[in-house]
């Protein structure tokens, strides 16, 4: 006996029943054994085998070295994971399978009343009882013999109901293994994305660790160039001061053979004044002639030889670019023949 909903009638406690007994995938009433799902939730235990197998393509029957799968459940999408039993590993749940026991006798000892079966709208007294096949439509016996389908081809309704119903499971179970392998890409591409999340904060820090490295020995070298400049400034100022030195002591005996000459030259007294002149005349000739100090060259106090032209490492910063491994190339050629294509 087959127990549709619809037989009892709408808002019935034996209806509100019906549908806690209803399996999520084969939209059937529970078909025993009823297993138990660690949420909780009850399935047939061939509606959960299909559902297993079709995630779970390469897992063999019982006895095989495999070592168990695993498969979301319809209901609320909890993920089960199972031994090497597979679904056989799974809890029968004994209270369902009793509670169906007594509703289906329940709904065996009740009549069928006038209405609870669908009726056909051209013959009010006939019940749908057989199918169309050519209308694809459900229609009564009277309706095959005098009715709008007298001249189609018909089925027993029992037998296309069947027929559906085996269909609709069908694609309720590739529905659902349709789902579990979206499930199965979404965690893939989280898997991706924070794997590729990881992959860039490791780039990240070799890149700044390089451009570190670099920046500590542009700053090496620039304390080295710096080094040489200041030593060639300390040598040539330590020349250039003790010139001055020398032209500073020249200066001031010139300034005191000035001073000598000058009070020679007021001596009033010829006597006086001879007696000394000669000499002094000889002295002052021979600190003009003698004693030339040395001096500097033109362009002594440039710094030009320590220019540096950098304009090539710039040129060269400016061309840094991440290098592109023989693989990475490919792909992209890769990438540009798809879309060509």
């Amino acid at each position: 006996m087959d127990f549709q909903a619809g037989i009892l009638q709408d808002g019935s406690p034996m209806e509100s029943l019906e549908k806690q007994l209803i399996c999520p995938i084969c939209l059937e009433m529970f078909s025993k054994p009823v297993v138990i799902l660690p949420c909780q939730h009850n399935l047939c235990r061939k509606c959960a085998n299909d559902v297993f197998q079709a995630a779970n393509p390469y897992w063999q029957s019982r006895g095989s070295l495999i070592s168990g799968g695993r498969f979301r459940c319809p209901s609320c999408r909890h993920e089960v994971l199972l031994d090497r039993h597979g679904v056989y590993g799974l809890q029968r749940n004994l209270l369902v399978e009793n509670i169906i026991d007594i509703y289906k006798q329940e709904c065996s000892s009740r009549p069928l009343k006038k209405g609870e079966h669908p009726m056909c709208k051209e013959h009010e007294d006939e019940r749908i009882n057989i199918y169309c096949v050519t209308c694809e439509v459900p229609t009564c016996s009277m309706c095959k013999v005098f009715g709008a389908h007298k001249d189609c081809e018909v089925a027993p309704l029992q037998t296309i109901f069947q027929g559906q119903k085996t269909e609709l499971n069908n694609c309720i179970s590739m529905l659902v293994a349709g789902n579990d392998r979206i499930q199965t890409i979404i965690s893939q591409l989280e898997d991706s994305c924070q794997s590729t999340e990881e992959n860039s904060e490791a780039a990240k820090r070799e890149l700044c660790a390089r451009f570190d490295a670099l920046a500590a020995l542009l700053e090496e070298k620039k304390s080295e160039l710096l080094q040489r400049i200041s030593h060639e400034q300390g040598d040539k100022t330590a020349f250039i001061q003790s010139l001055i030195c020398q032209y500073k002591e020249q200066l001031e005996k010139s300034s005191r053979l000035v001073e000598t000459a000058v009070q020679a030259a007021e001596e009033t007294g010829g006597a006086a004044f001879l007696m000394n002149a000669k000499q002094l005349i000889k002295t002052i000739v021979e600190a003009s002639k003698g004693g030339r100090l040395e001096k500097i060259e033109q362009g002594y106090e440039s710094m030009d030889a320590f220019s540096v032209s950098l304009d090539h490492l710039t040129e060269a910063i400016r061309a840094l670019d991440f290098d592109i491994a023989e693989e990475d190339e490919e792909y992209f050629d890769g990438e540009e023949e798809e879309v060509e294509e």
